[in-house]
C-alpha cells in the first residue's frame, strides 16, 4: 500500500512538473515562434499569458469541482485536455491557433493542478505528508527553470513546436497510468451542487485581476486602464462573498479565509513564485539580451538553478517536521534575498547564475513552507478548496512578479544597458527581505498549529 501511495506521487508529480513546466518553457522559443508564424509583440506576449490567465482564473473552481464530483474525474478530465490542447498548439499555423491551445492548456493545468494537490493532501498523513509535499514543492519550482533549459534545448533542436509537442506522449501514458491508479469517486461530494454564480463570479474576478497584472507593464501601473481593471475585480470579489452568504451551497467556506494557517500559506505561496519567475525571467533576458547567449547555451545555464531548487525543496521537506514552517519560511526568504542580491551588486554572468541558483534554493524551500502550512491542517472535504487557493496566488505571484520587475527593468530590455536589471535585482532581493520579516510574524508556530 505504502509502495502504491508513492507511486501515485510520482505520476501525480509528472503531470504537474507539465503545468508549471509551460508557463517558462515558451519564453525562450518566443522569438523563434514570432518568426515562423509572423506574430507582432503583442499576440507573442499572449502566448504567455493566455495559459496563466486561465491557469489563474479557473484554479479555484477546478478544486471546487474535485471536492463535489470527485478528484478522479477531475486530475483526468485535466489531464486529457492538457494533452490534447499541447497538440493543437504545437501544430498551429496562425495566432488565434496559437492562442487557442494556450487558453486550451490553461483551462486543462486549471482542473489538474488542485485536483492532483487535493489528492496528495488526501493520501499522505503526518511526517510522510511532509516529505510529499516537499518532493511535489520540489517538482513545481524546479519545473520553472527546467522549463527555461528545455525551451532553449528543443528550440535550438527540434524546433518550437516540440516545446508543445514533448507533452503528448508524456500526457498520454500517465493518464492510462493514473486511471488504473487513482481510486474511484476519490473526494466526490454528497449531494453537493455547484454553486455556479459564484463560481462565475470569482473566475471573473481572477481572470481580471490577473489580466490587470499581466497589462500594467504596458499601460503603467498609475494608468486609468489598470486601476479600472483592479477595481473592476474588487468589485466583482465583494458580490462573491454576498453570494456566498446567501447560497445554500457556497463554492467556498469563507471561514477558510480567516484561518491563520492558510492566509500565511498563500502569502508564502504568492512572494516565493513571484520571486521565482521574476529572477528567471530577468536571468533569462539578461543572459540572452546582454550578454548575447543563444537558447541553448541559456537554457543550459539554468541547470544549477533547477538542481538548487530541488535541493533546497528536499532539504526543507526533511527539516519541517521537527522545527516547524516559520523557520523554515524565515530562512528561506532570506536565503532567497541574499541570493538575488549577488547580481545586484555584481553584473556578469557568473554572478547572475550563481546568485540566481543560490536565490532558488530558498524560494524552493518556502514553497515547501507554504503548502505544508496551508495543507496540513484543513479537513479532506476542503482539500480540494484550500489547494485551489494555492495554486490560484502562485498564478497571481507569476503574473505579478513578470509584471512588476518587467517594469523596473524596461530600460535594459529594451537594450544598451544594465541599470534596470540592476535596479530589478535589488528590487526583488529588497522584496524577499520584507517577506522574511513578515514571515516572522505571520506565519503560526508548530504549538498553534498542532494538530
Amino acid at each position: 500500500m505504502s509502495e502504491g501511495r508513492w507511486r501515485l506521487l510520482a505520476l501525480l508529480g509528472v503531470a504537474q512538473f507539465m503545468l508549471i513546466l509551460d508557463v517558462t518553457v515558451v519564453a525562450i522559443a518566443l522569438p523563434h515562434i514570432g518568426d515562423d508564424l509572423g506574430l507582432a509583440r503583442d499576440a507573442l506576449t499572449w502566448v504567455v499569458s493566455a495559459y496563466t490567465l486561465m491557469f489563474g482564473g479557473f484554479m479555484l473552481l477546478g478544486g471546487r469541482l474535485a471536492d463535489l464530483v470527485g478528484a478522479r474525474r477531475v486530475v483526468l478530465a485535466g489531464l486529457l485536455l492538457f494533452t490534447i490542447a499541447s497538440l493543437v498548439t504545437g501544430l498551429a499555423q496562425n495566432a488565434p491557433m496559437l492562442i487557442g491551445g494556450r487558453i486550451a492548456q490553461g483551462l486543462g493545468a486549471a482542473l489538474l493542478s488542485p485536483a492532483a494537490l487535493s489528492v496528495v493532501t488526501r493520501t499522505f498523513h503526518g511526517e510522510d505528508l511532509n516529505k510529499a509535499l516537499g518532493i511535489w514543492s520540489a517538482l513545481g519550482g524546479a519545473g520553472s527553470a527546467i522549463g527555461v533549459l528545455l525551451g532553449g534545448v528543443l528550440t535550438g533542436g527540434p524546433g518550437w513546436q516540440w516545446v508543445f509537442y514533448v507533452n503528448v506522449p508524456i500526457g498520454a501514458v500517465v493518464l492510462v497510468a493514473l486511471a488504473r491508479s487513482l481510486p474511484a469517486g476519490l473526494g466526490a461530494g454528497q449531494g453537493v451542487r455547484l454553486d455556479v454564480p459564484g463560481a462565475l463570479l470569482v473566475t471573473a474576478g481572477t481572470g481580471i485581476a490577473i489580466y490587470a497584472l499581466i497589462s500594467a507593464g504596458d499601460r503603467g501601473w498609475m494608468s486609468a486602464g489598470t486601476l479600472g481593471l483592479l477595481a473592476g475585480a474588487v468589485i466583482l470579489y465583494a458580490v462573491f462573498v454576498a453570494v456566498q452568504r446567501t447560497s445554500r451551497s457556497p463554492l467556498m467556506d469563507l471561514s477558510i479565509l480567516t484561518r491563520r494557517p492558510v492566509v500565511s500559506g498563500v502569502f508564502l505561496i504568492m512572494v516565493a513564485t513571484a520571486l521565482m519567475i521574476s529572477v528567471f525571467f530577468l536571468g533569462s533576458f539578461y543572459l540572452q539580451h546582454h550578454e548575447g547567449y543563444g537558447a541553448l547555451q541559456t537554457g543550459l545555464l539554468f541547470l544549477p538553478v533547477a538542481v538548487a531548487t530541488i535541493i533546497g525543496a528536499q532539504a526543507a521537506g526533511r527539516l519541517i517536521g521537527s522545527v516547524g514552517a516559520r523557520p523554515i519560511a524565515v530562512a528561506s526568504m532570506l536565503v532567497a534575498a541574499a541570493g538575488i542580491a549577488v547580481p545586484a551588486f555584481l553584473p556578469g554572468p557568473a554572478p547572475v547564475v550563481l546568485g540566481v541558483s543560490a536565490g532558488a534554493a530558498g524560494i524552493g524551500a518556502a514553497f515547501v513552507a507554504s503548502s505544508t502550512t496551508a495543507l496540513s491542517h484543513v479537513a479532506h472535504h476542503e482539500a480540494g478548496l484550500a489547494s485551489g487557493l494555492l495554486s490560484t496566488f502562485h498564478e497571481f505571484g507569476a503574473s505579478l512578479g513578470v509584471a512588476v520587475v518587467s517594469s523596473i527593468a524596461a530600460v535594459s530590455l529594451a537594450g544598451g544597458t544594465d541599470v534596470g536589471f540592476t535596479q530589478a535585482f535589488t528590487f526583488a532581493a529588497v522584496a524577499g527581505a520584507v517577506s522574511a520579516v513578515l514571515a516572522l510574524l505571520i506565519v503560526p508556530s508548530r504549538r498553534s498549529v498542532a494538530a
